[in-house]
């Protein structure tokens, strides 16, 4: 009985750590189809995170995106909107997985709070005349 209960706790473990490698899927889908020079932008509003606590854009695949590294926040204010630039070919039928996670120095990656994260979209700017 306790082999069982002590191979159930390492597969729970397993489990946390697994989800916690992968950090929060979000799928975003263009509003319409870019247009020849026009660029496709990902804007995350970020509210009250760890000093010292970035968060890292991702491809569902593992292509990384960019980091956000909130600087001179005080402790508990918000952190504020942020734009990454995400390249045409990450899209397929106008849509794009991805993966963000909190990255603490020294601690294992995690998926953002709803809190830490609270909202996630894509916006089109116009091609430049």
């Amino acid at each position: 009985m306790r082999t069982l209960l002590a191979a159930f706790a390492c597969f729970a473990l397993l489990a946390q750590v697994a989800h916690a490698a992968e950090g929060q899927t979000v799928t975003l889908v263009l509003p319409q189809a870019l247009r020849a020079g026009e660029s496709a932008w990902l804007e995350l509003t970020l509210g009250a995170i760890e000093r010292g606590a970035e968060v890292e854009v991702s491809t569902a695949a593992g292509r990384l995106l960019g980091v956000i590294s909130p600087f001179g926040i005080r402790l508990g204010q918000q952190a504020g909107t942020y734009t990454v630039p995400l390249p045409a070919d990450v899209f397929a039928n106008g849509r794009v997985l991805l993966r963000l996670s909190i990255d603490q120095g020294g601690h294992a990656q995690r998926p953002p709070t709803t809190t830490e994260v609270k909202s996630v979209r894509v916006k089109i700017t116009p091609a430049v005349q």
